[in-house]
C-alpha cells in the first residue's frame, strides 16, 4: 500500500467531526469534492450527525458523502465519491450522495473549472475514505479486544476471521471518534481497486430524464417574485434615463428601478467580469407580465467614455481597459491584421530564427482567425435571492461560488457568515457560469424590494450581454532548408482582448530555431473563459498549419508530428517545454492504430493532437461529402488523462467535447455592428444539429498509472484542427477562418 500523510492533528479533526446518536461525521477542509444521492434504493439511518462535513455514517451502517463542488454535467457528483467509496470500502449501491452548500470553512476549492476537479481531489478524497476506514477498524479492534491488523473490511462490514466476529460500520461509528487520527494512512494499490476504473451511472441520471427539479430555473419559494434586467443594446453604451410610467401601470408589476452591479470604487476580482454594470430591473408576479412590461419601457442610452477597472487576479493587481466607441467585426479584423510591431512581445526565442528565415530555401506562411463565440448554455442564466437587512439566502447554478460570495458580501454590505449559497445542478457551464454577475443582480434586486426573487435571463439577454470567447488571429511561418527539412518555426498570435499563445507547447522544444510572439488589443466587449480557454483556438491554427507543412515536405501528417516529437524526446530544445513529448506521441500512436490510419479509408481523413489542462488528446476525423455538404462519418479519439476514474463518464465527456467542437468550428460566430450583437437567438446563431453529429465516435484511453489529470476540456481543442484537415482532403481547399460553414453548404 501507499502511505499518505494526514496533516490533521486530533484537535483539528474533532473540530470538524462530531457524533449524534450513533452517527460518525468526518469533515476535512482539504477536500474539494464528493458525491451524489439517490434515495430510492437506500433507507437513511434514524440517527446521524449532520455536521458541515464530508462523510457521515448512520446507525444502520449507511454512508452519506457530501459533494461540495458544483455539478456542471461533467459527472463529478458520481466520479468524485467513487474515490471515497474505494478507500472507505463500502458497497457503491448502498451509499447516499448529497450536494453540499457553499462553505469555505469546511471545503477548499469549492468550484469547477480548468478540468481540475478530479486532479486536485485525487489524493485528498482517497485519504478521507481511508482515514475513516482506519478509525472504524480501530474502534472495532478496541471493542473486540483484537489487533486492528487482523480486521478486514468489505462492503461496509468489519470482519475478524479468527473470532468469527463481524459488524457493519454503524455499530462502531460513535466509538470511532475516540480513535487517534493516523499521521500516515495507507492507500490501496491500483491493482486492488474495486470501484475506481469501473463504470458507474450518473447518480442524477434518473432525476434528469424524469424532469425532477435539479436546476436553478426550477426554484420556487413562497412569495417569490420574478425579476428581469435590461442592459444596453450595444457595447459602448450606458444608461442615460428611464421612462417607466406606462410599464409600472401594467398588471402584475411590482417595481422598476435602476441597479448598479459594482460600486465605482470596487476592486474587481478575477470572475467579476461584466461590461453592463448599470441596469434597469423589472420585478413582477410572473415571467410573462415582466416580459410585457419590459417591452413598454422607454430607455435612453448614451456612449460611455473610456475607463479602467482595477482587477485582483488572485493577488495580482492589474488594470482592465475598456475603450470608448461602438466596435464592429470589420474593424476588429482590420485591427488584428495591422497590429504595429511595437505592440508585439516576444514570449520565447530559441536559436536564431531571424537568420534561418532569411536564408531558408522556402518559407510557408499562413494566417488563421476565429470569431467571438457565445456559450449558449441550455439552461438560461438565473438565480434565486432572498436578501434582507442582515442576511442573504441564494440558490442557483454557478461555477465559482466561493469567489462570487466575496463579491456579494462587498456589494451588499453583509458579512460572509450571513450569506448562504445553495448550488443547483448547472444546465451547462462551459465557463459562462464562472462570471456570476446575474447572482449579484438578483441579490441587489431582492435587497431593494425586500422579497425573494428569481432573476431570469432570456436567451437574447444572455447572447447579447457578453462573456464571449475572444476573437483571435494567429500567423504561422515555417522555414524549410534545401532538403525540405523544417528548420525554423514562428508563431505570432493575439486577440481581442487576450492572446491565445502557449509559447512553451509543442512544437516548441522540437525545432532548433523557434520564435513565439504575441499581441493584445483592448475592447469594451466582455469576454471570459470558454471551454479550454485559448487552447480552443491555438490548437486549431497550429494543427492545421502542421498538416500543411507536412504536405509541403511530403510526409504523412502523423509521422511528421511523431518525428518532431522524437526530437523533443531525445534532444529537446530549451528547458521550459510544458508538455511531455512521450505522452503526446503516445496518443498519436494510439489513434493511428485504432483508426486504421495506415490501411487507408474511403473517407477524407484529418488528424490533430494537442496537450492542454494536463492531458493529451488526438483525433482522426473522417468526412464524406453528400450533396456538396460535409458529413462527419467517424471520429476516432485517443486520450491520456492518467488513471480513468469512471470510464463511462470520461467517454461521455470526450464525446460531448467532439460534438461541441465540430459545432463551434463549423457554425459558431458572434459578430458586431456598431457595438450591437448581430446574433440574438438561435435563429441567427447556428448550433450543430443532431443530424450533423458524427455517425460514430470511438474513444480510447491510454493505459496509465499516472494520477488523473484533466478530462472535461482536453478533447475539445484538437477537434477544430482535425475537422479543418479532413475538410481539406474532402474539398481540396484549406480552411483558415472559422466558422467553416460560411464557405460550405449545409446537408439537407
Amino acid at each position: 500500500m501507499n502511505n499518505r500523510s494526514n496533516t490533521f492533528n486530533r484537535r483539528i479533526f474533532l473540530g470538524k467531526a462530531g457524533i449524534s446518536g450513533a452517527g460518525l461525521v468526518l469533515g476535512f477542509n482539504w477536500l474539494s469534492s464528493c458525491k451524489s444521492e439517490d434515495t430510492t434504493a437506500v433507507v437513511p439511518a434514524e440517527n446521524w450527525y449532520e455536521l458541515n462535513g464530508f462523510l457521515k455514517v448512520g446507525d444502520n451502517g449507511i454512508a452519506t458523502i457530501y459533494s461540495p463542488n458544483p455539478e456542471g454535467g461533467q459527472n463529478i457528483k458520481t466520479s468524485m465519491p467513487m474515490l471515497v467509496a474505494e478507500e472507505l470500502d463500502v458497497d457503491w449501491d448502498t451509499i447516499l450522495i448529497e450536494q453540499a452548500p457553499l462553505d469555505t470553512e469546511k471545503y477548499t476549492r469549492q468550484f469547477i473549472g480548468g478540468s481540475q476537479a478530479i486532479r486536485r481531489s485525487w489524493e485528498p478524497l482517497r485519504v478521507a475514505g481511508a482515514t475513516a476506514r482506519y478509525m472504524l477498524i480501530h474502534a472495532a479492534a478496541t471493542e473486540w479486544q483484537v489487533p486492528p491488523e487482523e480486521i478486514t473490511t468489505h462492503a461496509g462490514i468489519l470482519y475478524h476471521e479468527k473470532s468469527g466476529k463481524s459488524t457493519h460500520y454503524g455499530t462502531v461509528a460513535s466509538a470511532a471518534m475516540n480513535v487517534d487520527i493516523p499521521e500516515n494512512v495507507p492507500l490501496k494499490e491500483k491493482t486492488d481497486y474495486k470501484v475506481i476504473g469501473t463504470s458507474r451511472k450518473n447518480v442524477d441520471g434518473k432525476k434528469i430524464v424524469t424532469g425532477k427539479p435539479l436546476f436553478g430555473i426550477d426554484t420556487q419559494a413562497e412569495g417569490m417574485l420574478i425579476a428581469m434586467v435590461v442592459h444596453p443594446p450595444a457595447f459602448g453604451l450606458t444608461l442615460k434615463s428611464i421612462d417607466d410610467v406606462a410599464a409600472k401601470a401594467m398588471p402584475g408589476i411590482r417595481d422598476i428601478f435602476r441597479i448598479q452591479t459594482y460600486n465605482d470604487d470596487y476592486e474587481w476580482h478575477y470572475f467579476d467580469t461584466n461590461t453592463f454594470t448599470d441596469l434597469v430591473a423589472i420585478v413582477g408576479d410572473s415571467t410573462w407580465e415582466v416580459m410585457q412590461a419590459r417591452k413598454a419601457l422607454n430607455i435612453d442610452w448614451q456612449p460611455f467614455d473610456a475607463y479602467e477597472a482595477t482587477q485582483n487576479r488572485f493577488g495580482n493587481i492589474s488594470k482592465r481597459k475598456f475603450p470608448a466607441g461602438l466596435e464592429s467585426s470589420e474593424k476588429h479584423l482590420a485591427a488584428m491584421k495591422a497590429v504595429p510591431d511595437h505592440e508585439i512581445t516576444v514570449q520565447r526565442k530559441d536559436g536564431d530564427p531571424d537568420r534561418i528565415f532569411k536564408t531558408a530555401s522556402r518559407v510557408i506562411e499562413r494566417a488563421y482567425t476565429a470569431p467571438f463565440l457565445a456559450h449558449n448554455c441550455m439552461e438560461p442564466m438565473n438565480f434565486f435571492a432572498d436578501v434582507r437587512s442582515d442576511r442573504a439566502i441564494l440558490k442557483g447554478p454557478l461555477q465559482k461560488p466561493e469567489y462570487t460570495e466575496q463579491t456579494l458580501s462587498a456589494r451588499l454590505g453583509i458579512p460572509l457568515e450571513n450569506i448562504e449559497i445553495d448550488m443547483t445542478r448547472l444546465g451547462g457551464g462551459f465557463g459562462r457560469r464562472s462570471y456570476a454577475h446575474w447572482l449579484v443582480e438578483a441579490a441587489l434586486i431582492s435587497q431593494k424590494v425586500q422579497a425573494p426573487v428569481k432573476l431570469i435571463y432570456t436567451r437574447e439577454d444572455d447572447m447579447t450581454s457578453g462573456i464571449y470567447r475572444p476573437t483571435y488571429m494567429a500567423t504561422y511561418r515555417a522555414a524549410l532548408d534545401e532538403s525540405n527539412n523544417l528548420v525554423g518555426f514562428h508563431v505570432r498570435a493575439g486577440g481581442i482582448p487576450e492572446s491565445p499563445l502557449a509559447a512553451n507547447r509543442f512544437p516548441a522544444g522540437a525545432v532548433d530555431h523557434y520564435l513565439a510572439e504575441e499581441w493584445i488589443l483592448d475592447s469594451n466587449i466582455t469576454t471570459g473563459s470558454f471551454r479550454a480557454p485559448r487552447s480552443n483556438f491555438i490548437a486549431a491554427a497550429e494543427q492545421s498549419f502542421l498538416d500543411e507543412v507536412a504536405e509541403a515536405i511530403g510526409k504523412d501528417p502523423i509521422q511528421f508530428r511523431l518525428d518532431l516529437l522524437q526530437r523533443a524526446i531525445e534532444d529537446p530544445v530549451g528547458e521550459d517545454n510544458d508538455y511531455d513529448a512521450e505522452r503526446l506521441a503516445g496518443v498519436l500512436t494510439l489513434v493511428r492504430d485504432k483508426s486504421g490510419w495506415t490501411t487507408g479509408s474511403d473517407k477524407a481523413r484529418g488528424v490533430s493532437a494537442y496537450f492542454c489542462h494536463n492531458s493529451y488528446a488526438a483525433h482522426v476525423l473522417d468526412i464524406e461529402m453528400i450533396n456538396g455538404a460535409p458529413i462527419v462519418d467517424r471520429v476516432c479519439t485517443a486520450i491520456d488523462c492518467g488513471i480513468v476514474i469512471n470510464p463511462d463518464a470520461a467517454k461521455n465527456m470526450a464525446e460531448g467535447a467532439i460534438v461541441d467542437g465540430i459545432g463551434c468550428a463549423m457554425y459558431g460566430a458572434i459578430t458586431f455592428q456598431n457595438g450591437e450583437t448581430q446574433q440574438r437567438n438561435f435563429d441567427r446563431y447556428r448550433q450543430i444539429r443532431h443530424s450533423e453529429a458524427p455517425r460514430s465516435i470511438d474513444v480510447h484511453f491510454v493505459e496509465s498509472d499516472i494520477d488523473p489529470t484533466g478530462m472535461g476540456e482536453p478533447a475539445f481543442p484538437p477537434v477544430f484542427g482535425a475537422l479543418a484537415n479532413a475538410l481539406y482532403k474532402a474539398t481540396g481547399k484549406r480552411y483558415y477562418d472559422q466558422p467553416f460553414i460560411s464557405e460550405q453548404k449545409v446537408a439537407g
